[in-house]
Order: C-alpha cells, then structure tokens, then sequence
C-alpha cells in the first residue's frame, strides 16, 4: 500500500467529485490519505472530509501565506499555542501544519510568518504530534527555528514537498526530521533535487501528492490527486535504486512510525 502523506481534499477542486476521487486512490493503492489544513478558521472543513472517510486523515495548521490573517482573526481567537493544543485533540488529527515560512510570495510578513511557525512548533512539541512544515526560499530561516524549537524538547516532523537546498535536508534529518516528495521529484528539470534524494536516508522519506497541485509526470499539468502518488513513489523508487513495491512499503511504514496517531490498516480495522 501507498500513503499519501499530504493533499488538500477540502479544497473546491474536489468539489463536484470526491467520492470518486477517494475511490480512485484506493483502487490506485492508497490505503491513507492526509488532508491538509492552511487556515484554522476553515478546519471543521477539513476535519469534515476526515471524518467522512475511514482512511482520510488530517492536519491541523496555518500556512504561512495565510498567517497575518489568521494571526489577527478574533472571531477565532486567532493563532495560539493554546488553540492548537485544544483543537488537536479530535482523534482525526494526526500532525500540526502545514506551517512554516514562504519568502517566494511573502504574502504574509516575515517576522509573522516566524512568530506563527513558533506557535506550531511549540503545539506540536505539547502534543507530541509530527509538525508538517512548508518552506519557500526560507532555507536559513526554517532551520534556525526548528532548530530552536528542538532546543526545548523532543519535535519531530518532516518537510513537506521538499524542494529546497541540500544543506537543509540534511541538517533536518539529523534533527530528526523526514522529507517528503511531490511530482516535483518527477519533473525533467529535477535532476538537483533528485541527486538529494539520492543521500537522504531510506528510512525518511515519505511521498506525497499535494494535491490538486504539483501532479507528478505523466499528469503534469493537470489537475493532482491522490491516486497519482504511485508515479512520485516510482521514480523515488528509481533515484534510490530499489523496487517500486519496496518503496511502497519503505514509505508507509515511515509515514506510520512518524504519525503515531495514524493506525494502519489491521490495527483499524481489529
């Protein structure tokens, strides 16, 4: 089986068609689903996709494009330590995020998008789940506070749809961290970031969809979706030299040792 360890089921893309797009990925191998959140002010969507599927699972964050308005929402009570603690006590929510720092579009100002991130870092360590972070031209920045974050305790997490330095990869798997790939890692020009994966160690990598976005080759360019996390896991499969079905199992019982909360399949169904 296959984990897609990161997609946005709740955005209006999958609207007209979820069932069958659930439907898809399980036929495709996909015995879990991790839909993502980005605005705490629109969890109960999420968690509402999750609790409609026994194999969709969720998350809880503010990505950092949306983190000056979320910060500043008081009809929410805004983004606090406390509120991420409290809400991610649904037994649905497996992970704190995404969350993390984008210098790209800066859609939210930096020194927020920082204060934000340290919020999440210090929820995930109280509630020991894994902190699924977002980075964008952020290398220095990202690796400065989590490594201030693990400074104060045991975190563990990984870096969602990696496509950034060497360096970072490594100092956050020596942090503890796992990365995890998208259909970026397929892509033609990819060769840099496939000659890092080639190092990262096989026990921390997990594959990811990003879905409705970043489909892997041959759907690039269309819209992604779950199902299509075979063809990312295939050509990491390639770069690391072992079989399609090993990668498949190397994966998902790293996504299942990361995301403690996460039950596979037998022990769900027992």
């Amino acid at each position: 089986m296959l984990v897609d360890s990161h997609c946005h089921l709740d955005f209006p893309d999958f609207a007209e068609e979820l069932d069958a797009v659930v439907a898809r990925a399980r036929a495709a191998g996909v015995g879990r689903m991790v839909t993502i959140c980005t605005y705490l002010s629109r969890f109960d969507r999420v968690r509402a996709v999750a609790e409609r599927y026994d194999d969709v699972l969720c998350s809880l964050g503010v990505h950092p494009h949306q983190a000056a308005e979320e910060m500043a929402d008081p009809t929410g009570g805004g983004v606090t330590v406390e509120r991420l603690v409290e809400m991610a006590k649904h037994p649905k929510v497996i992970g704190i995020g995404e969350t993390g720092l984008d210098y790209y579009y800066d859609k939210s100002p930096r020194d927020v998008q920082q204060e934000c991130f340290r919020r999440h870092i210090q929820a995930a360590r109280e509630t020991g789940l894994p902190l699924i972070v977002h980075t964008r031209d952020a290398d220095d920045d990202t690796l400065a506070l989590l490594r201030e974050g693990a400074a104060r305790g045991p975190l563990t997490g990984l870096l969602h749809c990696f496509s950034s330095g060497r360096e970072l990869a490594e100092k956050a798997v020596e942090l503890g961290l796992y990365i995890s790939l998208s259909g970026i890692v397929t892509f033609k020009k990819s060769d840099e970031l496939r000659a890092i994966v080639r190092d990262v160690p096989l026990d921390r990598i997990l594959v990811e969809t990003d879905a409705p976005y970043l489909a892997p080759v041959p759907y690039r360019g269309k819209r992604n979706e779950p199902a299509y996390v075979a063809h990312t896991a295939a050509t990491v499969a390639e770069v690391k030299g072992v079989g399609a079905q090993e990668m498949a199992r190397i994966s998902t019982e790293n996504f299942f040792r990361l995301f403690t909360r996460a039950a596979p399949p037998a022990q769900a169904a027992a």
